[in-house]
């Protein structure tokens, strides 16, 4: 298992936690054919946390799924660190998935039935897989649930819920987390606590973090925000702020 000095060792380490190659997405046929991805090139570092933004149809949401392995390309290549999404079989993808990426929903996406813990370790139960207790310790303590275990979605607040959702996506130690729009379902105050988290994850705990949003608050929080439009990468700006963000937006939409 990897330890918190191994996640730690991917922020300097320069290693492709993510990055497609030309990559093109159509769906439909013909006439009715819609060029979702256009040739996008983009890589993202391990360590890094970084925000996908662009207008509504932009491509920003296709751009993740198929990075993340839930749709895939049609040209063009796809890989997580070291392996070519295509080359692997359904089988093969789904372990990738559930082993090697976590995600985070602006849903949440929580089993209603399982209390915050049985969410949390999950995907190591559908692995079958012993949890690392001391790591899954530093996680919960991290997200600031310890008192809050045992109790089941529908007892948690938003953000609360939002936590065991962020919780959950590192219990595995994953290589990348994927993010869409992960503050979309809550107000400012508890979005900006989530967002805090987040970027804790990446400093402290040397996550690598992909999140797709509309809200130039939240990629403010971001290292580096790659900005598509019409399907291509028009634009990227690092270390933002929410004013350099908006602006970038305005000359995109405008």
């Amino acid at each position: 298992m990897q330890t918190l000095t191994q996640n730690l060792a991917r922020r300097s380490s320069g290693v492709t936690a993510a990055a497609v190659s030309g990559a093109v997405k159509i769906y439909g046929h013909g006439d009715t054919a819609v060029r979702a991805l256009n040739g996008v090139s983009v890589r993202f570092e391990g360590g890094e946390m970084a925000a996908i933004m662009g207008p509504s149809g932009s491509g920003k949401s296709t751009l993740m799924q198929c990075m993340a392995g839930l749709d895939q390309l049609t040209a063009g290549t796809a890989v997580i660190a070291n392996t070519d999404l295509s080359s692997l079989n359904e089988r093969e993808l789904t372990r990738l998935r559930r082993d090697r990426i976590g995600f985070v929903f602006q849903a949440f996406n929580l089993v209603p039935t399982l209390t915050a813990i049985e969410n949390i370790t999950l995907p190591l139960d559908l692995a079958g897989t012993k949890p690392d207790q001391g790591w899954i310790d530093h996680v919960v303590a991290s997200v600031g649930l310890g008192d809050r275990l045992r109790h089941r979605p529908t007892e948690l607040s938003g953000g609360q819920q939002q936590r065991v959702a962020i919780a959950r996506a590192l219990a595995t130690k994953p290589e990348i987390i994927f993010a869409d729009e992960p503050t979309g379902n809550l107000d400012s105050r508890t979005g900006g606590e989530i967002l805090d988290f987040m970027s804790r994850a990446v400093a402290e705990m040397g996550q690598t973090i992909v999140m797709v949003t509309h809200d130039p608050a939240a990629a403010a929080h971001a290292g580096r925000v790659v900005f598509l439009a019409d399907g291509c990468i028009v634009d990227q700006v690092d270390n933002p702020t929410t004013a350099i963000v908006i602006d970038h937006m305005r000359h995109i939409s405008g």
